[in-house]
């Protein structure tokens, strides 16, 4: 693959074309022949408030605020969902939920995850060459083919979904608290109806279970022990890499580490936060050490904090919204309010980053026509459901069964997380109308006699329709 392309898809992949005119990509000396390498470090419920270079009242983020002013901070970034799932999609594949059809979270009981002909940026790195690891929170299928080591990445250490999916024997803090896993043969627990069943959180390595239940209490320091281990590793082979951090912070249960059990209330919260923050300049004086002008670094969140776990939760800074002022409400998680995807974003990269710059372009996650399509020239993977047309089609699947509402309500999982529903374009047209539309009626009168259709349309002839 040759380096322009790369860049392309990197850049359209990962931050979706919108960040590429601010990096100076450009590589001159000895490093022009170099791939450079991408950490990419992703936190979990952190509001916009709770980066101190954002919003004065937050001083809990040295290494973060650190960072910004050594590189790039966005404020006026998008999450391109303002749940855990869906956001996490887009991220991996530069792609929105209504295309991948990934709309809401996975739960425990899904026997699927983010479809099979969906290419991430794991897959398109690996295949230029690139060592690939993940460390962290999954959630994009935990079955079969949907584990991450068959998505790209040759290693893979964390949890396969958010850690208040399962018991642990240190539950951490929580609204409602949960008990811990139960022992030996005591009956199962009496639970709280936002408090998952007995089966105990996993931690994988690779393929291998290495840990059940987890101990949350330890987790950030083994996540930032692994990042360590993998960019030594990494480096010592001459190879680039990707590494993708998937944090537990700041998402609930919060640890019950020795940081956080001296505090309570809302500075239970802050302890989490600058155990997030330290956490975070692990990774970064590790990159610093080993591949400083070589690696892109990028912190960002994956949605909005969790405005119903009240102190446990973080904040949106000044994006309440007039209407939750005067009627109450959540403007964060699980809206569409601004609060809910407008997250902290950073970029560092020493020598191609401008250092101490705030920007205030409007960003966000979204399809990019460029990516993937350079090497789009073998076939493509086989899907669970079969016979489907490339990630490009403009035909959108819906979701099925086994998928959980925000709420965490789960419905009953059948043999597949998701389905295609094929609608056939206008043959005027060419406009593929959503299962709530239908063609204008002067193309419906010609639709018994047209033989247009998905499978025999030229891309050229069909346009994707425009969401809602």
């Amino acid at each position: 693959m040759g380096w322009p392309i790369l860049k392309v898809l990197l850049v359209g992949v990962t931050f979706l074309g919108c960040l590429y005119p601010l990096v100076d990509l450009s590589l001159s000396g000895k490093t022009r022949d170099q791939k450079p390498n991408f950490v990419i470090i992703l936190a979990d419920d952190m509001g916009w408030g709770d980066l101190g270079a954002n919003w004065a009242e937050t001083k809990d983020t040295a290494n973060l605020d650190k960072m910004a002013a050594e590189g790039m901070r966005f404020v006026d970034f998008h999450a391109a969902a303002s749940t855990c799932s869906p956001s996490r999609a887009a991220l991996l594949t530069g792609r929105l939920g209504l295309r991948t059809g990934v709309t809401h979270n996975f739960a425990v009981t899904s026997v699927g995850g983010l479809p099979l002909n969906e290419t991430t940026l794991a897959e398109v790195l690996q295949r230029a060459g690139y060592v690939t690891g993940m460390i962290g929170k999954w959630h994009l299928g935990h079955h079969g083919s949907h584990h991450p080591s068959f998505r790209g990445f040759d290693y893979y250490f964390g949890i396969p979904y958010s850690h208040d999916m399962g018991c642990t024997d240190t539950p951490g803090y929580n609204h409602p608290p949960c008990p811990a896993c139960p022992r030996g043969d005591r009956p199962s627990r009496n639970l709280e109806k936002d408090c998952y069943s007995d089966v105990a959180l996993p931690l994988y390595e690779n393929l291998d279970i290495v840990e059940q239940p987890v101990n949350l209490s330890g987790l950030a320091q083994k996540y930032a022990e692994k990042a360590a281990q993998f960019i030594q590793r990494a480096s010592a082979s001459a190879r680039p890499f990707l590494l993708y951090v998937a944090l537990a912070h700041m998402h609930v249960p919060l640890s019950g580490s020795p940081l956080a059990a001296e505090a309570g209330g809302r500075r239970l919260y802050s302890a989490g936060l600058r155990e997030m923050d330290s956490l975070v300049g692990q990774i970064k004086d590790k990159v610093d050490l080993i591949a400083e002008n070589n690696t892109f670094l990028w912190f960002t969140g994956d949605n909005g904090p969790w405005a119903q776990k009240c102190e446990l939760a973080g904040s949106v800074g000044p994006f309440t919204g007039s209407w939750q002022t005067r009627q109450g409400g959540s403007p964060a998680k699980q809206t569409t309010w601004e609060g809910g995807h407008r997250v902290p974003a950073l970029a560092y990269w020493p020598g191609r980053v401008p250092v101490n710059v705030t920007s205030t372009a409007l960003l966000r996650r979204c399809s990019t026509p460029t990516a993937g399509r350079p090497e789009r020239t073998g076939p493509f993977r086989p899907s669970a459901w079969g016979g489907t047309r490339p990630s490009t089609s403009p035909v959108e699947p819906e979701p099925a069964t086994g998928a959980s509402a925000p709420s965490g309500a789960t419905s009953r999982p059948s043999s597949l997380t998701w389905r295609r529903t094929w609608r056939k374009p206008c043959p005027w047209t060419g406009a593929v109308p959503s299962t709530r539309e239908r063609c204008p009626a002067s193309e419906r009168l010609s639709q018994g006699s047209s033989k247009t259709s998905p499978l025999t349309t030229s891309p050229e002839q069909i346009t994707a329709r425009t969401p809602r």
